[in-house]
């Protein structure tokens, strides 16, 4: 994964984490600590319904959020992924290399014959 696709994916998670606090803190008149943690459950997907929106404002910010933030949550679990499958692949590769020249170094060997 290229260095700038990862710092713009991160930022933009940033961005969606930091915004979704921000307007449930001020729309809500949550703590911050609650308008984070409804932010976070909401992206996730997780929804534990502790924390549900009173507002107009709140209901339809609501659902923009889920639009959009969802969006990036998920680009940025489906790059995590595909980096750990390819960090997976590369391994299974350099240990099938090795297999194979340790198998090669012990074919060439030839056996001791006593006499």
């Amino acid at each position: 994964m290229i260095p700038f696709k990862v710092a713009t994916l991160v930022f933009s998670l940033v961005l969606v984490v930091t915004s979704g606090t921000v307007f449930f803190r001020l729309v809500e008149g949550w703590s911050w600590l609650d308008a984070y943690f409804f932010t976070v459950i909401t992206l996730s997907t997780v929804g534990y319904g502790s924390l549900v929106p009173a507002t107009a404002l709140g209901k339809i910010g609501t659902t923009v959020f889920i639009f959009v933030g969802l969006g990036v949550f998920a680009v940025a679990i489906q790059q995590f992924g595909l980096y750990t499958m390819r960090k997976r692949e590369e391994h299974t590769e350099w240990l099938v290399g090795r297999l194979d020249r340790s198998a090669s170094a012990n074919k060439d060997q030839k056996p001791k014959q006593d006499g």
